[in-house]
């Protein structure tokens, strides 16, 4: 099946892997023959709080990932744009409700270079039985577990 789009960019802290981070990964591999991932650095993601080092993070996304993709690759970010602004073979983005002002960014950095605009995709929070978005902030401090769960 041919894809939408040739490169697609995705990026996050990936702590704690939820069913938000799945649908954000779900729609870069479905609309992306080649995915380049970026995870938040340890010292970039240090202002979320108490998270897993990023080696760890990295490689629990890996071994997720290898069992069912072969196209796609993993970096470690550490800013909100990576390599989106200075690689031209970037056709789109996967962001989430919460970082799409940063894709709106890369835009304005890449027509500032000269580069083409990415398309950017915006997929909607996943919810949690009580209506209120998953996230890795909610998981840490035990109030639901990585499927929105109540505990």
């Amino acid at each position: 099946m041919t894809k939408l789009y040739n490169k697609v960019a995705v990026g996050g802290t990936f702590d704690k892997f939820h069913y938000g981070h799945r649908k954000l990964l779900e729609t870069a591999f479905g609309i992306g023959e080649n995915v380049v991932i970026g995870v938040t650095s340890d010292n970039f993601a240090k202002k979320k709080g108490d998270i897993e080092s990023c080696d760890i993070r990295m490689s629990n996304l890996n071994k997720f990932l290898s069992e069912y993709h072969n196209n796609f690759s993993i970096s470690r970010l550490d800013d909100a744009y990576g390599i989106t602004i200075c690689d031209e073979n970037f056709d789109a983005i996967v962001v989430s409700e919460e970082t799409e002002p940063n894709a709106v960014k890369i835009n304005e950095i890449r027509k500032d270079k000269g580069m083409k605009q990415i398309d950017i995709i915006v997929i909607s929070y996943v919810f949690a039985k009580d209506d209120i978005p998953i996230s890795s902030t909610r998981i840490r401090k035990g109030e639901i577990d990585i499927k929105g769960n109540i505990l």
